[in-house]
């Protein structure tokens, strides 16, 4: 507005210094006034017969501004030994997490690790200003929740190490979500390796809109965190890609999006089984887009998509009390 008001100023005040330049030559000699510098602010194009330069627009280089440091989004992907993550330095959650897990990578062995050696630790590799602390999640009343699940990589004690960094977390509710029916989840995609050679899992949180009183759609989540910057997602989603090696191009798969809510155990999975298209929509991410449509097999065809409720011990998500406030 402001910049438009001293442009309507700016001709005015030039419509006016015009007619009274006309008007004094009709008395007076003509003379040619003195070349100036025009005015600070003025663009520089000219009649192509006032013999001046034209603007050259070659000098506006927004670009320049790089030499004081490119200011992002920079994406921290960090590759593991089970999986490979994309992390977000704005909520400190993941952006997504990959897995590969199969028959033999699941079975136990003498190099198997065990997950009660294991503990929650800050990821290093991501600057310390944009860094989850284990301090956020005290008290936050949420658990620090695997996206990729330490059950899945029990075939080394390092891998299942990696999975316990805080930016393979998010907060999720507790009891009825991450100790239950999110555990029975994982558990039902362990146990598609006894179809499939081969099982790719994505795994991620999601910020979705929801109706308000007023007929309006609205992004709202909490924040927690000391001081509060971790993000809670108000959904988690997997996608799950199934491959036999008996048919090559083909791929078995299958979306989920679940509320970060305590959801009751008889309650369906397919219930939230949606389109890859939606998901592909809510998360900003392209997903399978070079497997023609016709090699994406509904997984729920192929399997029955339920979960089978069974008594997890209870992972305490605890860390070492802090002393309290005075």
């Amino acid at each position: 507005m402001a910049s438009r008001i001293l442009l309507q100023s700016s001709f005015g005040l030039a419509s006016l210094g015009l007619a009274s330049y006309l008007w004094s030559s009709a008395s007076k000699p003509q003379t040619i006034p003195p070349a100036t510098d025009p005015p600070l602010g003025s663009s520089s194009v000219s009649s192509p017969n006032s013999g001046k330069d034209v603007f050259d627009p070659s000098t506006i280089q927004p670009q320049a501004y790089f030499k004081y440091g490119f200011p992002g989004p920079v994406h921290d992907l960090a590759p593991h030994t089970e999986f490979i993550s994309c992390y977000d330095r704005a909520r400190r959650n993941p952006y997504w997490v990959l897995e590969h897990i199969t028959r033999a990578s699941l079975q136990r062995t003498t190099d198997s690790g065990d997950r009660k050696r294991s503990v929650f630790k800050e990821d290093e590799s991501i600057p310390s200003k944009f860094r989850g602390r284990l301090r956020d999640y005290f008290r936050s009343g949420y658990d620090r929740g695997h996206q990729a699940p330490a059950a899945d990589a029990k075939f080394s004690q390092t891998a299942i190490d990696e999975t316990f960094l805080l930016s393979n977390m998010a907060p999720q509710v507790g009891e009825g979500f991450n100790r239950d029916y999110w555990s029975h989840f994982e558990d039902f995609v362990r146990r598609l390796t006894m179809k499939y050679d081969d099982v790719r899992v994505m795994t991620g949180p999601l910020y979705l809109p929801k109706l308000c009183p007023d007929g309006k759609y609205r992004v709202s989540y909490e924040v927690v965190g000391s001081p509060p910057n971790i993000a809670v997602p108000t959904h988690f989603f997997k996608l799950v890609v199934g491959e036999d090696k008996s048919r090559e191009g083909v791929v078995s798969v299958g979306a989920f999006v679940l509320p970060n809510d305590v959801i009751d155990n008889g309650t369906p999975l397919q219930s939230f089984q949606v389109p890859v298209e939606a998901l592909e929509r809510s998360s900003g991410l392209e997903l399978l887009q070079k497997v023609p449509y016709y090699n994406k097999k509904d997984l729920c065809h192929e399997v029955k998509c339920e979960i089978i409720v069974r008594e997890f011990p209870k992972q305490v998500d605890q860390v070492l009390a802090l002393p309290e406030g005075k």
